[in-house]
């Protein structure tokens, strides 16, 4: 009797069992980043990264996005992104989320940064990183030659002491000493140049050297682009040595120029500041090198002095040297090579203005009242490359 009422309950209860099915399990989409190479390009450019699902999403769903450096760095390679929402609505299998590669023509590797799902809602995360590969183009597309040859100078002086320095050691150009002036300026920053500044044209090569890139090309109404940077605000000095080791380029309308300019500039205005050219050339005349200042005399009349100086072989384009000023409060004397060509006596009254701070400027303008404009045997694009700056007090 006992078996026979275990076998009833049993029989009940798999009965019950058998007629109760489990629900199905639901599983949200799996959402992954796809990898992608990019080519790097000399300018900013924008692409797209894929996010994918394994199936439709039913629902809405969000993932939460960031950038993570390997070898590329955020600012330098890429503009960095930080927990983006990307929105899946229903049906969707792809969405894309748009990123920016920062270009440039240094020299360098190929370079990768990842893109992580941080976090996700109504998705479930799958592969939790992608990588972008950023594919340098530089070693076909630059054409820049720096020479391995040319003067030095020492990094000290008996009797003076180094006050301020850059060596375009790294990466970047260093902003906590640069500024860079950008535009046409006012009737061709006052000389008729017809290139537009930017910043773009400068830039760090082989992690040791400055590069200012004249470009033949249409931006912003102008027909030609360069760069224009200034210490202004960052760095003024009277009464020292300065050493500038450059190489410079040449053609019919290129002019090269590395001067400082009075600190009180923006309250006097030109040439009531002062101004002291290091060094000037001008691309037709690719072998003769000017030092000249500006001022404004005792009677606010325009002044200027300058003296010259000649290669004996060869342009400057061929190799480096050494443009250099020392500056005391009797006299400044220009040398290059550490060779004197060119002094002026500064203790007159009526040359204050070099007894005073100045800041430095480095530029390449094209065209203008003085070199004239391009013609058809100008090669672009031209480059001024600067080893050093080192200022000794």
């Amino acid at each position: 009797m006992k078996h026979l009422l275990w076998v009833l309950v049993l029989g009940i209860f798999m009965s019950c069992s058998v007629d109760e099915e489990p629900e199905p399990m639901v599983t949200a989409p799996i959402v992954s980043v796809e990898d992608i190479i990019v080519e790097e390009g000399n300018d900013n450019k924008f692409v797209f990264v894929r996010l994918v699902l394994n199936k439709q999403a039913t629902e809405l769903g969000t993932v939460y996005i960031s950038s993570e450096d390997v070898t590329a760095e955020a600012g330098v390679d890429y503009v960095a992104f930080d927990n983006v929402p990307v929105v899946f609505e229903q049906d969707d299998l792809v969405k894309e989320y748009r990123i920016e590669i920062i270009g440039d023509i240094e020299e360098e590797t190929n370079e990768i940064f990842n893109v992580k799902i941080e976090s996700a809602e109504g998705l479930t995360i799958g592969d939790n990183s992608g990588t972008v590969t950023i594919q340098t183009d530089d070693n076909s597309s630059t054409g820049i030659v720096v020479p391995s040859t040319g003067y030095t100078t020492p990094e000290n002086y008996a009797g003076m002491d180094l006050l301020w320095r850059d060596e375009f050691n790294g990466t970047s150009i260093d902003e906590s000493k640069w500024n860079f002036e950008i535009g046409t300026g006012s009737n061709g920053w006052g000389n008729n140049e017809l290139q537009y500044y930017r910043k773009e044209n400068a830039f760090i090569i082989e992690d040791d050297y400055l590069v200012i890139d004249a470009k033949e090309e249409a931006f912003s109404g102008r027909q030609y682009t360069s760069t224009r940077m200034t210490t202004q605000g960052k760095f003024d000095f009277a009464f020292g040595r300065v050493d500038i080791r450059a190489n410079l380029p040449t053609g019919q309308g290129i002019w090269p120029a590395l001067w400082m300019l009075g600190a009180n500039f923006s309250s006097v205005g030109w040439p009531s500041c002062g101004e002291i050219d290091i060094m000037e050339i001008i691309g037709s005349k690719p072998s003769t090198l000017h030092g000249t200042t500006h001022w404004s005399d005792d009677s606010n009349n325009y002044a200027s002095y300058g003296g010259e100086t000649t290669l004996p072989s060869g342009i400057f384009k061929d190799n480096f040297h050494v443009f250099s000023i020392v500056w005391d409060s009797s006299k400044i004397r220009w040398l290059l090579d550490d060779v004197e060509y060119h002094v002026i006596d500064i203790s007159p009254s009526g040359l204050s203005e070099f007894r005073s701070p100045h800041f430095f400027i480095f530029n390449v303008a094209v065209g203008g009242n003085w070199p004239g404009s391009p013609n058809n045997t100008t090669e672009f694009p031209q480059q001024m490359i600067v080893d050093y700056i080192r200022v000794f007090k």
